[in-house]
């Protein structure tokens, strides 16, 4: 059976369907410059997108990935203060590939080139409003519960509405 993200930039929340079962319902973070396809625009993409890796299985909670490597570290507030303008990706990376050529594949628009991640942020982020520059962040305990039930390959569907 097909699993299915959906993200509602409009409402902040993302959910996982198994065919017709909904799985999770999570709020999220996209970007705090709105929906956007252009590359450096720190605009969250729209449109028809793929998982096409998934990064960090067996991590612990709170890793803290640089360039989609994990860097040693677990995120802390003292962390937080001596490297304050850092764009914090913890915990598990979904990176997403679009699917639409010319729309969010390819040229200036490309997500995978953009580096459009689903991925887990520190606690004391706000969830349910735009804050991102441009990724999708997720609290760390439903990022753990989706990353374990999708696949390379399932469709992540991000929407305006």
């Amino acid at each position: 059976m097909s699993r299915r993200i959906l993200i509602s930039i409009a409402r902040q929340r993302l959910w996982l369907h198994e065919g017709d079962r909904l799985l999770l319902e999570c709020p999220v973070s996209t970007a705090a410059n709105g929906p956007g396809e252009r590359m450096d625009s720190e605009c969250t993409p729209r449109g028809r997108h793929r998982i096409c890796e998934k990064i960090g299985a067996g991590a612990p909670v709170g890793t803290v990935f640089v360039g989609r490597r994990p860097t040693g570290e677990v995120w802390t507030p003292e962390l937080r203060g001596r490297h304050p303008d850092r764009d914090w990706i913890l915990t598990r990376i979904l990176w997403l590939e679009g699917l639409e050529e010319g729309f969010n594949r390819g040229g200036e628009v490309d997500s995978r080139a953009r580096y459009i991640y689903i991925h887990g942020t520190p606690d004391d982020v706000p969830l349910g409003v735009p804050g991102s520059r441009g990724c999708i962040r997720v609290a760390s305990e439903p990022l753990l519960r989706l990353y374990d039930a999708v696949e390379v390959g399932d469709e992540v569907l991000i929407r305006e509405e």
